[in-house]
C-alpha cells in the first residue's frame, strides 16, 4: 500500500483537524517524516513517493534511529522526538489498516532512550550583558538583533514564538508594553515588559517600514524572520561576545538557551517556582521544577535554617589489644601458609633432672 496518502491524511486531518496541533508541531512531525523517507530512499533505492507502508517496519525503524545518532549526531531527545512521530502516524494507521496491525504493534513497541536528567544550561548576568550589547545600534539590522535578542531574554519566549509574533499582537502602555503570545499547544498568555524592552521594540518598528506580512521581525530580504534565521543572528552574536566575555567560548548557546536564562533570572528575583510557569507559558510545575536544581538561594536556606549536629571533636587512635589482634592474626596467617616439612630418623628424649631438696 503507497505510504504518500496516508502521510497526507495523518498531517492534513488527524493533526490539523482533529488534534488541532500547532503549525510548528506539524512542521516538526513533517521534518522527521522527511529524514525517514530520504535514509529508506538510500537504503532501498527507490524514489521516496514509491515507498510502501510495508516499508515502515520495526526493523528499518531502528536502524534510521541509529542513523540519526552516528551520522547526524542527534542526542537521545532528538531521536526520542522522532521516534514519537513515527509511533504518531503508526497509531493512525492502525485504524485506517487495520491488516497491518502486527506492524504497527511493533513499531509501537520500540523502547525510547534514556536520557540523562543534567542542570539546564544558562548565561549568567555578564555573558547576558555582552550578548545585549553586541548588536550595532546606529543600524536598521542591529537595531533589529537588539531588540530580538532582548525580547528573547527578558521574556523567555520560545523561538516559535518569538519569530511568530505579530504587530497587532503588541500594545504599549505608557512605559510598559504588553505581548499576547501563541504558546505551545493553542495556550495563549499575555507578557507585560518593562521600559528597556519597549524602547527596543519602538526603535525597530521606527525603521521596520511597510511590509505585506504581519510578523513583527523581518529578515534582510523583508520577509517573516524564520526559526534558522534567528538561529544566523545569535551564532553570530555570540561568537563576537565570546572575544570579549571568555567564559561564552566553552558554551553553546541556542535560542532555548536564553529562555532558560530568563528563567533561572525570573526564580532568583521572586523565589516562587509559580510565578516561573505563568512567565514561561508552562501547562505543568514539573516543567518548572527542573530550574530548582540550577538556583542554590533555596538549598542554601534550607541549610542556615538547620541545626548542625554536634561532634565531640577528637581522632581516632587504636586500641592496644585491637593491635595486638590484628599483630597475631598476621604471625597465624604467615605460619599456615609454610609448608610441614616431616624429619625422619630417631626420635631423640629429653630427660629433665630437677634436683630435690632434702
Amino acid at each position: 500500500m503507497p505510504i504518500a496518502p496516508l502521510i497526507t491524511a495523518f498531517l492534513q486531518q488527524r493533526l490539523a483537524v482533529e488534534r488541532r496541533m500547532s503549525p510548528h508541531t506539524m512542521d516538526s512531525y513533517a521534518y522527521a517524516f522527511q529524514l525517514f523517507f530520504e535514509f529508506l530512499s538510500r537504503k532501498l533505492h527507490v524514489a521516496p513517493s514509491q515507498l510502501s507502508l510495508e516499508d515502515l517496519d520495526s526493523k528499518h525503524v531502528v536502524e534510521f534511529l541509529d542513523h540519526l545518532q552516528r551520522e547526524r549526531r542527534n542526542s537521545d531527545r532528538t531521536c526520542n522526538a522522532r521516534l514519537a512521530a513515527l509511533k504518531s502516524f503508526m497509531a493512525f494507521v492502525e485504524y485506517k489498516v487495520p491488516a497491518a496491525l502486527e506492524q504497527v504493534r511493533q513499531v509501537r513497541a520500540i523502547p525510547v532512550k534514556r536520557t540523562d536528567t543534567t542542570l539546564v544550561p544558562h548565561l549568567d548576568a555578564e555573558e547576558q550583558r555582552e550578548l545585549r550589547d553586541g548588536p550595532d545600534p546606529t543600524t536598521r539590522l542591529g537595531i533589529r538583533d537588539r531588540a530580538m535578542i532582548h525580547l528573547a531574554l527578558a521574556g523567555g519566549l520560545r523561538v516559535s514564538e518569538l519569530v511568530s509574533l505579530r504587530l497587532s499582537e503588541i500594545d504599549f502602555d505608557g512605559r510598559y508594553v504588553e505581548f499576547r503570545i501563541r504558546g505551545k499547544g493553542r495556550r495563549e498568555r499575555t507578557l507585560v515588559l518593562w521600559k528597556a524592552v519597549a524602547d527596543a521594540v519602538r526603535a525597530w518598528l521606527a525603521v521596520r517600514g511597510d511590509a505585506p506580512t504581519p510578523e513583527l521581525f523581518l529578515n534582510a530580504w523583508g520577509r517573516p524572520m524564520t526559526r534558522s534565521g534567528f538561529e544566523h543572528v545569535l551564532d553570530k552574536y555570540v561568537a563576537g561576545a565570546a572575544k570579549r566575555c571568555p567564559s561564552l567560548q566553552n558554551k553553546r548557546v541556542s535560542p532555548h538557551v536564553l529562555r532558560h536564562s530568563c528563567a533561572v533570572n525570573t526564580l532568583r528575583a521572586t523565589r516562587d517556582i509559580r510565578q516561573v510557569a505563568l512567565w514561561l507559558g508552562h501547562a505543568s510545575m514539573q516543567s518548572t521544577e527542573v530550574y530548582l536544581q540550577v538556583d542554590p538561594t533555596e538549598k542554601l536556606e534550607a541549610l542556615a535554617t538547620m541545626k548542625v549536629p554536634g561532634l565531640r571533636p577528637g581522632t581516632f587512635r587504636a586500641a592496644d589489644r585491637l593491635i595486638a589482634e590484628l599483630q597475631r592474626s598476621t604471625l597465624r596467617g604467615a605460619r599456615e601458609a609454610v609448608p610441614l616439612v616431616e624429619k625422619r630418623g630417631p626420635r631423640r628424649r629429653t630427660v629433665r633432672i630437677t634436683k630435690r631438696s632434702t
